[in-house]
């Protein structure tokens, strides 16, 4: 186990003649291997977007009853058709194109620049222009231009998180090891798109651009299937089924006509009002408004949604894969232990004193400067009032040993004349003559828990000999406090979280029975995945996937993003996510936090939960008008409404209170229930039933009273009495739809103050109608006198009353049966 630290302003390996190219030839190579550039995807066009909003089943349903009803001289039904599409388009090309935008923003070039030496000397050239042969010259803070081997290093460390997922810094060495080796041991070389934390370097550059490990991933990411959401699927299977319908229905109200010796313009007109009927126009608004509030809520969860689908795909997710660096844990490394614990301000003192890191000033903001792990020990001594800048000003250093990976060890004498050191335990022991008691267990025990453990000693005099050893140190990337929390209510919703990571397996084991990944007794098999690369982190996707699951895959390192792009829902973070991994992604967390993960799944699954109800609602309404006009047809009856007023119905006295229960909140309950069966249907046995059960029942009362108006009152004014029935029997049946089980009163009011709203609204809109000249004649309506006005409101009061009342009777039926 390598000890941390390098001296920061450690000099530059000397070149030797051999090293490097000259111009010339630099010059020629960049003409036959082309620019050091990643092939990035192209930012999609405006017209992209707008095109992606007509590719469901419904939309061309409504543009085929549109352009049927333009034939047939129904401009109003055919011009109000093409405004819903119209604007249910521009709703989602909006939202997913201002998305897109904000993802453009947060690009960021990973190295514009690199040295390297051309014609024997040191040059700096844009890192598009750096070429295989070149040599790298590399110290810390800079990123890595292109894959590189060494040919020279001195105490090089490099952070490899995003390429590899390996939290800690790698030491690098010289010395050619097999191509077969894993990637994250790979300590020959270096690789594009790495930082050097610590110490300097020479290395000679053997790929560039889409030849180096980085662009392989890149196009592993161009190249991974983009799936179907589950909602897409849904859908896709309701369109279709009304699809069916429709032509089933044509076909029968055309033989009935036949039989009957209909006019052809008769027949026709007929045939449209069923059409209408039967298609709930404003479905694709509803999704698209539903989506739409999801978006809204997860940006104030801090989760920037980039394609609208993944919000509900999220709710449907029974596996969330995710990296363990930066998303479960914070990605830094931390003192988590100290031995013995009643020494620790001496222990951390030692090794404040052994270090070449530089932390902020207290009260500012940033990371620091140097090693990791340094940075790490600094924090812990300034926790409990040891600042480095202290001993640097009363205990100057006079000379230094820096760290090397031969030596694993670093040591600084002081003016005090007390030499400060650090580094493997296992190299500190045989230097010193007094050792604690116990420490063998104490490394143990750290060890055993995946703790990077380092030793800190201290001696008198420049020579590392007759030691005193102080403690240990235990490090570590630290699990987020949140993410604990969330991985608890994970389990708790039945989805599965499966830790895919880069990191050593037995670092991985520790980390995950930490978060509660895995519990007593449970096999890590399929549950935690240690030293994955990008092509094994997109193959565990593969296989969820293949078993029928709905994956979500968290994560911020490139070797991440194939595996987002693969997923059902791709998620990457906002704050540490490389580029490639944003650009992947359907989804992505401004806070890094995995908690955000969780309680966008709730919302997601609310958001699936109303979208349901909504269109068992919008579905019975249709059932009722098909039934009516089925029936009325049956019977050898004039039509009892109109195209147009089965349009205004749809879209209007029927639409408005679907967008406002498509904004309830998600149910109490919602995280307590198991995911949905990926195979499972929008509409089930028990939505199916409802939806025919209501439209039964919608269908007796306006039936009823079509009936009973043709006996009494003129065709003109008995349409319009069916009309305003029927418009407030499905207006007020809005309360009933808001759950399947509750009552209206037990949801909760004033829960949804837009459904107030909107009732109010639209039974006010339909008492107008009839009595605004201009708009009685468009609609062919009369007006009604207050008698027949106060009919239709009771009449209205049915369907939801029956409803309501059918909860109770179920109700009272459950607790009997538990009794028994």
């Amino acid at each position: 186990m390598s000890a941390a630290t390098g001296a920061a302003a450690a000099p530059a390996p000397a070149p030797e003649p051999r090293w490097g190219l000259e111009s010339r030839e630099a010059e020629a190579r960049l003409r036959q291997h082309g620019p050091n550039l990643l092939t990035r995807e192209q930012p999609r066009s405006a017209w992209l977007f707008l095109g992606r909003q007509f590719r469901g089943g419904m939309v061309w349903l409504l543009l085929g009853a549109c352009g049927v009803a333009a034939l047939l001289g129904e401009g109003a039904d055919a011009v109000a058709i093409a405004t819903i599409v119209v604007l249910n388009a521009l709703v989602g090309f909006l939202q997913e194109y201002r998305a897109d935008r904000a993802v453009l923003a947060l690009r960021a070039l990973t190295a514009p620049s690199a040295r390297v030496l051309r014609d024997g000397v040191s040059a700096v050239v844009p890192a598009s222009q750096v070429v295989p042969g070149d040599a790298l010259v590399l110290e810390a803070g800079d990123v890595v231009a292109a894959d590189a081997r060494l040919l020279s290093a001195h105490a090089l460390l490099t952070l490899e998180a995003a390429l590899t997922g390996e939290s800690t810094p790698v030491d690098k060495q010289v010395g050619a090891l097999p191509d077969s080796t894993p990637l994250a041991e790979r300590r020959d070389r270096v690789f594009m798109g790495t930082s050097v934390a610590a110490g300097t370097a020479v290395a000679e550059v053997m790929a560039t651009g889409m030849d180096t490990e980085l662009g392989r991933i890149a196009h592993l990411v161009r190249t991974a299937q983009e799936p179907q959401t589950p909602l897409q699927e849904r859908l896709e299977g309701v369109t279709r089924m009304l699809l069916v319908l429709c032509v089933a229905v044509g076909a029968l109200v055309a033989g009935l006509g036949l039989a009957r010796g209909q006019a052809g313009v008769e027949l026709l007109l007929s045939a449209v009002a069923l059409a209408v009927a039967a298609v709930p126009e404003g479905l694709p608004t509803v999704v698209t408004l539903a989506l739409a509030v999801g978006v809204q809520r997860m940006a104030k969860g801090h989760v920037l949604v980039r394609r609208m689908q993944a919000v509900e795909a999220l709710g449907s997710a029974t596996v969330i894969c995710t990296d363990k660096t930066g998303t479960l844990t914070r990605g830094i490394m931390e003192v988590r232990e100290v031995w013995p614990p009643e020494a620790t301000p001496r222990v951390l003192e030692v090794a404040a004193a052994c270090c070449d890191a530089e932390l902020p000033a207290v009260g500012a903001q940033g990371p620091g400067a140097g090693d990791p792990t340094e940075l790490a020990l600094l924090a812990a001594a300034r926790a409990r009032g040891v600042e480095r800048s202290d001993v640097e000003r009363e205990r100057p250093r006079v000379s230094e040993q820096p760290f090397d990976s031969d030596r694993r060890r670093m040591s600084v004498l002081r003016s005090d004349g007390v030499l400060y050191v650090k580094g493997a335990l296992e190299v500190l022991l045989p230097l010193c003559r007094q050792v604690p008691e116990g420490v063998t267990e104490a490394l143990a025990s750290l060890a055993g828990r995946a703790l990077r453990v380092l030793a800190v000693a201290e001696g008198q005099g420049p020579d590392e000999r007759e030691l005193t050893l102080v403690g240990l140190v235990g490090l570590a990337d630290p699990p987020r406090p949140e993410a604990v929390e969330a991985v608890r209510a994970a389990r708790e919703a039945g989805v599965r979280t499966v830790m895919i990571t880069g990191d050593h397996p037995t670092t991985a084991l520790a980390i995950a029975r930490e978060l509660g990944l895995l519990r007593e007794g449970e096999s890590p098999e399929g549950i935690v995945h240690a030293r994955a690369t990008a092509e094994e982190k997109l193959r565990i996707v593969r296989g969820w996937k293949a078993r029928g699951e709905v994956v979500a895959m968290t994560g911020d390192g490139v070797n991440d993003a194939p595996a987002l792009r693969e997923a059902h829902i791709g998620i990457a973070m906002g704050r540490t996510g490389a580029e490639v991994t944003r650009e992947a992604s359907d989804l992505i967390l401004t806070d890094d936090h995995f908690a955000s993960i969780v309680a966008a799944v709730r919302e997601g699954r609310g958001i699936y939960e109303n979208i349901r109800k909504t269109l068992v609602y919008l579905l019975a309404g249709n059932a009722g008008e098909l039934v009516l006009m089925l029936g009325a047809s049956l019977l050898g009856l004039p039509l009892p409404l109109l195209p147009l007023h089965l349009l205004w119905v749809n879209l209007v006295t029927d639409g408005l209170p679907a967008l406002a229960l498509v904004m309830d909140p998600a149910p109490p309950d919602v995280m307590r229930r198991p995911p949905r069966r990926p195979e499972e249907s929008m509409l089930g046995r028990r939505e199916w039933t409802a939806v025919l059960g209501t439209g039964l029942l919608d269908a007796a009362v306006t039936l009823g009273t079509f009936l009973w108006a043709l006996q009494h009152l003129s065709l003109e004014e008995a349409r319009t009495l069916t009309f305003t029935v029927l418009v407030v029997c499905q207006v007020l049946r809005a309360f009933a739809a808001r759950s399947a089980g509750m009552l209206h009163w037990e949801v909760g009011t004033f829960t949804n103050g837009a459904l107030l709203g909107v009732v109010a609204f639209t039974l006010a809109l339909q008492v107008a109608l009839p009595e605004v000249p201009l708009l009685a004649a468009f609609f062919s309506l009369v007006p009604l006198d207050a008698t027949h006005l106060l009919l239709a409101l009771g009449l209205g009061f049915i369907p939801v009353s029956v409803l309501e009342l059918r909860k109770l009777v179920a109700r009272s039926r459950e607790r009997a049966h538990a009794r028994v």
